[in-house]
């Protein structure tokens, strides 16, 4: 035994010559620590209710229950946590795990009341004395944290390797990255209710902690069947309400998503969700348009055992995921792959077969027992100000199609685009690639009435976009196209001050003391996309009703008002894959629905 084991008992002596401390009204003249664990206080507008302490709770003193005055909506579940103090035992997990920092714990401690149901209550809700204390138990700050707080990195290309070619750039998780990643969800399910497929996120990220691909596989095919194809280019919305990223980054689920599609060769795709001998019900569906709402729809019905056909006004399958979207963020080899599950279910397509010339509506009708419609928006939309008839003015939806095909484009050395969505960097940044591999350089300027802040592209896009030697200079509104002896020269563009009036209507208003002139060869609009439903006869639009913008009305099931015609993908919502998915997978119930009770 140390001599200081002997000694230090004999410390305690230099207490004896302290004044006593001596409480006369312990009850209320007692207050705890400033750290102490006492009753709990929650930030009800802070609070997501996302069951994070409810999960935790190992004595079940944790419900979440429905508050007056706040009401489910995306990343916020309307629920607030009630705490029974007959089961607490002030353990602070509860803190400890809080997503958002909102639940903590007063140092308030004592609390007499006769009515046993009085210790169960929604704190925060209830005004209780010690809402207002800021002494007791907080989540620790910084480096305390149950999960971590930076999303593994995703690895890709770097500019210099990618700036003159269409590889795809994301490179994807090895295994110990996804599971690292994977570990960071605490399996919340905020996330469900905001994506448009209400995928099982929280369970296929499990499926990748403990390793078991074909579970994960499963999940997905549960509600999304083109998991490479989403994997790659959804616009991850369930990313925008993850519960971690409210402290930290939020989780990144769309990689993960594709982590699990990569991991699975299709071969084992049948063996894997168990779709091998399908038993036909002897009725028959006809899907026009090959996009995601259509593939969705064909793959749902399919094993419900219709027998479905696809007419596909293009050679090869996928609408705008094919023909709209660059190989570099979506790889056509990953697009069959999900495309050939779907086929070998029995499914079939129709090329280079365009409704309304090769075969009518009418047609459909009359030769199958129900139709779905799902043909995206094909159609460029113009600016329409003066320059834009020059044979050097294009549409971004046309050169996309055309450098998917293989054809060979005009590329000018000074090109402008006019636009900041997605489908505007897409193309900004596919001509950039095609500028450097013909001039070794790159200029080109992509504007838009938007500021910077309020871009509608993915922020990534914009950043990558750059990253090219791309300029994306926001903010300026297109006036006139100047022409020269028959040659384009350029763009002249006004300041915007803003793009819609008070009543929230599209209005721009610019500053005509603010000009700016971007000098250009070669202009491409990327404003918009509109629908094409040419194919739709007079006969039949007078069974349908129509809404804003000239969009079907649809109901619940995406049925329209002609009975046996379904209508779903971007020309009712959207546009993006998720959505497309989404109808398709209703739309495809709907079917069913009305063909069994038909």
């Amino acid at each position: 035994m140390a001599i200081k084991d002997i000694l230090t008992p004999f410390t305690a002596w230099k207490k004896v010559f302290n004044e006593p401390v001596t409480i006369k009204d312990p009850f209320n003249d007692r207050p705890g620590a400033e750290r102490y664990r006492g009753f709990h206080k929650n930030e009800l507008q802070t609070c997501i209710g996302c069951g994070s302490c409810e999960e935790i709770c190992e004595n079940e003193a944790i419900d979440l229950v429905a508050v007056k005055g706040y009401e489910t909506k995306n990343g916020d579940s309307g629920l607030r946590p009630m705490v029974d103090y007959g089961r607490c035992c002030w353990c602070a997990l509860c803190v400890d795990v809080c997503t958002t920092g909102s639940l903590t714990l007063s140092n308030e401690y004592t609390w007499v009341a006769e009515n046993p149901d009085e210790f169960r209550f929604v704190p925060g809700a209830e005004n209780k004395a010690w809402d207002k204390n800021e002494l007791g138990w907080k989540k620790p700050v910084p480096n305390y944290e149950f999960y971590g707080q930076k999303r593994v990195k995703m690895e890709e290309l770097s500019p210099e390797e990618r700036d003159h070619s269409f590889i795809e750039i994301i490179k994807g998780y090895s295994k110990e990255q996804a599971q690292l990643e994977a570990d960071r969800c605490v399996e919340c399910g905020i996330c469900i209710a905001t994506c448009p497929a209400n995928m099982g996120i929280p369970e296929y990220i499990k499926a990748i902690r403990e390793d078991d691909m074909e579970h994960g596989l499963k999940i997905l095919y549960e509600t999304n069947p083109l998991p490479e194809i989403c994997g790659r280019i959804c616009t991850h919305k369930c990313e925008t309400v993850c519960s971690v990223g409210h402290r930290g980054e939020p989780l990144s689920i769309r990689w993960l998503k594709r982590y699990i599609a990569d991991q699975v060769e299709s071969a084992e795709y049948k063996r894997i969700l168990g779709t091998d001998g399908i038993e036909n019900n002897g009725k028959t569906v006809a899907i026009i348009g090959s996009g995601p709402a259509g593939l969705s729809a064909a793959h749902y019905l399919s094993l419900m055992g219709y027998k479905v056909t696809i007419y596909e006004q293009y050679a090869k399958a996928g609408g705008m995921m094919r023909y709209g979207i660059p190989e570099y963020r979506l790889p056509y080899d990953q697009i069959d792959k999900d495309i050939n599950y779907i086929l070998s279910l029995g499914v079939n397509i129709k090329y280079n077969t365009k409704i309304g010339k090769d075969i009518s509506l009418a047609e459909l009708r009359d030769k199958y027992d129900a139709v779905f419609a799902g043909t995206g928006l094909h159609l460029g939309r113009s600016t329409r100000i003066p320059g834009t008839d020059h044979e050097h003015v294009y549409q971004a939806i046309d050169l996309l199609n055309k450098i998917t095909e293989g054809k060979e484009i005009h590329v000018a050395e000074k090109i402008v685009v006019i636009g900041g969505g997605n489908v505007a960097m897409d193309i900004t940044r596919s001509l950039a690639r095609l500028q450097n591999q013909k001039y070794g350089k790159v200029q080109i300027i992509a504007t838009a009435l938007e500021s910077e802040e309020n871009l509608p592209a993915d922020v990534e896009e914009v950043i990558e976009a750059r990253e090219e030697k791309a300029i994306i200079n926001p903010g300026w509104g297109p006036q006139y196209i100047e022409i020269e002896n028959g040659k384009i020269k350029g763009l002249h563009v006004n300041k915007c001050l803003s793009i819609f009036d008070e009543e929230g209507r599209f209005n721009p208003k610019f500053d005509e003391n603010n000009k700016n002139f971007f000098e250009a060869d070669m202009i491409v609009e990327s404003i918009g996309q509109g629908m094409d439903i040419a194919y739709i006869t007079e006969d039949i639009k007078s069974e349908l009703e129509f809404g804003p913008r000239g969009r079907i009305v649809v109901d619940e099931n995406f049925q329209s008002g002609a009975k046996w015609l379904f209508v779903g993908g971007d020309i009712i919502q959207g546009p993006d894959v998720i959505h497309g998915i989404a109808n398709g997978h209703k739309a495809a119930y709907g079917i069913d629905n009305f063909l069994k009770n038909k």
